[in-house]
């Protein structure tokens, strides 16, 4: 099986593109394949970011990699905290205090759709790049619901599943997931 490696240190996002692209890629993290440094995302779209990570790891390992750059768009925050969603708090990567700002922030709130975005990368060696994308839709509830799943899968209620991210199984989520059809938009285009 074809190794491919995946610009990202995220283990639930290494976890779920393992468990989706298991026919037909071995999965290796960017770390695993000898990347220890940080990636700077300075982009302004989710594309952007997927772009600059997955380029930096084929540049530097002289292989194909793939990255993503997904997030929480909130309607009633004008698409917020978009690319800002792993950061929302301030503190990069602490998904209780994300969650926590983002439920105070839509306090007494009624709109509270959303959705999953997410912007997956291949870039080859040779330099070309292909990109898929994906969303789904859903809720911001009132509380949180359920541990499983990262980031903000407790407070996002789906609309395909009709019950949060964080009560859902691995399998159900991975499904019906923003990264699941990104993943397979990107697949249709190799």
């Amino acid at each position: 099986m074809e190794k491919l490696i995946v610009a990202s240190g995220n283990k639930g996002k290494l976890k779920e593109i393992s468990e989706i692209l298991k026919d037909k890629y071995e999965i290796v993290s960017m770390a695993d394949a000898g990347f220890k440094g940080d990636i700077e995302e300075n982009g302004k779209t989710f594309f952007e970011n997927a772009l600059i990570k997955a380029k930096t790891i084929s540049e530097f390992m002289q292989a194909d990699a793939l990255a993503d750059d997904s997030g929480l768009c909130v309607e009633a925050l004008d698409g917020a905290p978009g690319i800002y969603s792993a950061r929302y708090a301030g503190e990069h990567g602490n998904d209780a205090a994300n969650r926590a700002k983002l439920l105070k922030v839509l306090s007494g709130e009624e709109n509270r759709n959303a959705k999953f975005m997410c912007c997956v990368v291949l870039y080859r060696k040779d330099g070309t790049y292909i990109c898929g994308r994906g969303e789904t839709l859903g809720k911001i509830g009132l509380k949180e619901e359920g541990n499983n799943g990262f980031g903000y899968d407790s407070v996002f209620i789906s609309d395909d599943l009709h019950k949060s991210f964080g009560v859902s199984s691995d399998e159900e989520k991975n499904e019906v997931s923003h990264r699941k059809r990104a993943l397979i938009d990107l697949l249709r285009q190799i």
